[in-house]
């Protein structure tokens, strides 16, 4: 055997400039586009904030005062309904049951309610002796996740007071001859009362479990196709096997690029039903995490993680070595900032929701949203899920093998040569 020479040095290598820039331009870009991604969704969502669904409520029955047109709630409801907050609002006029539906279906993140006895409790206010101020209700749904009913609430909130000062002003004038107590009232008359309009459990990490629970199957799928992609191409000789000191490479096996990917997509469906079991064993059977439906919980769960790992699958096999890159990009990158499972998506900048209509995780996160708060409903994003992961799932079938096939017919094979 010819003598391969000396060793190479690290301090000797260290000096080579070329050595430095591809892993110093790669790293330095990652990080940039790391970081403008993540924080980018989440610095500012007061600032982004445009368009949140809010139910407003009207249920004021009361008879109009003495020469106006409108019971004090119509007037109330009205003012803030054509106020938007500068935009942040979406006001959805609906009725009780209609805004309690969108509550338990997860359209609206709060709503704002007048109630019956408004008019007549203001009107009260004007004679003497009162001492009762009136209300309006602000309901929450820490459903839609700590941030997003939070934001609802601020927005609520602040309408209500400002209704109050309105109103206040309106009654000072119309009222001369209070007392200093009834002044005071009268200057701010409505209080303000929080409710939880759709009640999640304790053990709900207070609305977040619907995130972390979907990106638990996005990382099922994705590191469990990655894994499989790397263990089946060191057990087919195609890739070394190096574990610490250890270092082996078995026999390449004659298999074309079709056929392997058809192995690996196979392994996939399989395995991914032990990972499945396991993400949902461990945070509801260990854990304790709330959750209804488990049958339909266990097949949802295995049918997204199965979706994503196809995906990394046929991304593997389309571009090769980098093909985890773009997958981590695909499915975890892009997908975090867009899913809408921590920062609403009425509250990022554009470009995120433009890429929460074709990211994995938005899809996969407002079905789980759905069956841990939702009762498993269809309206509460539930179809849609089960629409995008068909969807996803024949986009990865057609993409891999497509490539795959193209690979095959133009003659690139995988076999490389043993090593010396």
């Amino acid at each position: 055997m010819a003598d391969p020479g000396p060793e190479a040095r690290a301090a000797a290598l260290l000096r080579r400039p070329q050595l430095w820039l591809v892993p110093t331009i790669l790293t330095g870009l990652l990080a940039l586009l790391l970081s403008l991604l993540y924080m980018g969704g989440i610095v500012n969502p007061n600032g982004d904030l445009r368009d949140l669904p809010i139910a407003l409520v009207n249920s004021d029955t009361g008879k109009p005062p003495a020469g106006q047109r409108q019971n004090i709630g119509t007037q109330v409801s009205a003012a803030i309904a054509a106020d938007t907050a500068g935009g942040k609002a979406d006001w959805r006029t609906l009725t009780r049951a209609q805004a309690q539906d969108q509550l338990d279906s997860g359209r609206v993140y709060g709503a704002l309610v007048i109630p019956a006895d408004f008019t007549d409790s203001v009107t009260a206010l004007a004679t003497t002796g009162a001492t009762k101020r009136p209300t309006m209700t602000v309901l929450t749904n820490p459903g839609k996740g700590s941030l997003g009913s939070s934001l609802a609430s601020q927005i609520t909130t602040q309408a209500a007071r400002q209704s109050s000062l309105t109103l206040g002003k309106q009654l000072g004038a119309a009222v001369t001859t209070a007392d200093s107590t009834t002044k005071v009232l009268l200057a701010d008359p409505v209080e303000v009362v929080t409710q939880v309009g759709h009640p999640i459990g304790s053990h709900s990490g207070l609305g977040l479990s619907a995130f972390y629970y979907t990106l638990l199957l996005v990382l099922a799928g994705f590191m469990g196709g990655n894994v499989i992609s790397n263990g089946v191409d060191t057990a087919l000789g195609y890739a070394d096997n190096e574990i610490g000191p250890w270092h082996t490479r078995r026999p390449t096996v004659p298999i074309n690029r079709t056929q392997t990917l058809l192995l690996k997509m196979a392994m996939t469906a399989g395995i991914t039903l032990v990972s499945a079991s396991l993400v949902l064993l461990a945070c509801v059977g260990i854990l304790g995490m709330d959750a209804s439906h488990l049958p339909l919980l266990w097949v949802y769960s295995y049918c997204a993680a199965l979706a994503v790992g196809l995906g990394v699958q046929a991304i593997n096999a389309a571009f090769g070595g980098i093909g985890q890159l773009v997958s981590m990009f695909v499915f975890i990158v892009l997908g975090l900032p867009s899913s809408g499972a921590t920062v609403p998506l009425q509250a990022v900048p554009d470009f995120y929701r433009f890429l929460s209509h074709f990211e994995p995780m938005r899809q996969l996160s407002d079905g789980v949203r759905a069956i841990l708060f939702f009762d498993a409903r269809g309206d509460a994003g539930l179809t849609h899920s089960w629409i995008m992961i068909a969807i996803g799932t024949a986009l990865a079938l057609a993409f891999g093998f497509g490539m795959t096939t193209y690979y095959d017919r133009k003659g690139h094979k995988r076999l490389t040569p043993q090593p010396a």
